[in-house]
């Protein structure tokens, strides 16, 4: 979802895109990847078509929110983010010109989540398996930063957009009154629009002043209770009544209490310092614009 937006964004433009493919590419703005390979034993040939490439988006990850997370699951999670990243920096490593830019995805999920604290781009990440992968994730990128090359970490938060992501699953429910608060609600919902997300992308590759962790979410994080608030609200249906938070771990597991009753109240602070005027820094006037962009 998020790649697809950038390259409509700067399809037109005179920028060069180059999308990397993980079958065998059928058209002449296509080159193969393989992700879980290391570079050693890729051919030549696939390692030069990488060649002239100024700068890399690497959003590459298997989705964490598809269902109860097993110990397989787990392994690809980690697998599709921390080994794939490795293996990627390690190939644009060899290249006679590796690119000036390497922006690769990341995510707040990494962040302390069962605290009102405000979190910042400086605030640690947490111990157990969503802490330790976005750390694991992150070393691998910035792994590639040298003199001649710049990393930048995109933490992304909630991505709105009726074309995928959260917004697009829970858009049926709440048209028709089967939205409801997730247990208690006080749960924080660290948010961004995906226009918005597509503006910081394309500054983290356009500006060499910004390096490193970038928060990617708007200024107005909210908590679960008014997230649906406002969703029932956009959509001029009732909210249902609430899921308990017990049926939720019941049907979930690790995934329902990580990823739906917990989440950390972020900050972009760094997006706030460098002077970036978000599209929609609140969460009413985002949902208005994507729910009628659904239409």
């Amino acid at each position: 979802m998020v790649g697809s937006a950038v390259i409509r964004h700067l399809g037109s433009t005179d920028t060069r895109i180059m999308k990397a493919v993980r079958r065998p590419p059928q058209a002449p703005d296509e080159i193969l990847w393989r992700p879980l390979s290391p570079p050693e034993q890729l051919p030549d040939d696939e390692i030069a078509a990488f060649e002239g490439i100024d700068h890399v988006l690497h959003l590459a990850g298997e989705n964490l929110a598809q269902g109860r997370w097993t110990t397989s699951r787990k392994k690809r999670f980690r697998s599709s983010r921390i080994d794939a990243t490795r293996n990627l920096t390690s190939l644009l490593d060899r290249l006679q010109r590796p690119p000036r830019t390497f922006v690769s995805a990341s995510a707040i999920g990494g962040y302390p989540a069962t605290s009102d604290d405000i979190i910042t781009e400086s605030t640690p990440f947490t111990g157990g398996f969503l802490g330790d992968l976005c750390r694991e994730w992150e070393s691998a990128a910035n792994s590639f930063e040298n003199p001649t090359t710049r990393v930048a970490l995109l933490r992304i938060g909630l991505v709105l957009s009726p074309s995928g992501g959260v917004l697009k699953k829970l858009l049926p429910l709440f048209r028709c009154c089967l939205g409801s608060r997730l247990g208690s609600g006080k749960q924080w919902m660290s948010w961004i629009d995906l226009e918005d997300l597509v503006q910081i992308i394309l500054l983290a590759i356009a500006d060499d002043s910004i390096s490193g962790a970038i928060n990617c979410v708007a200024p107005e994080p909210v908590r679960n209770r008014d997230f649906t608030r406002l969703l029932a609200a956009s959509v001029h249906r009732p909210a249902a009544p609430p899921i308990p938070a017990p049926l939720i771990r019941l049907l979930y597991g690790e995934m329902g209490q990580a990823l739906l009753l917990e989440g950390p109240k972020v900050i972009p602070t760094k997006l706030l310092d460098s002077g970036y005027r978000f599209l929609r820094p609140s969460l009413k006037a985002a949902l208005k614009h994507q729910v009628n962009s659904n239409h």
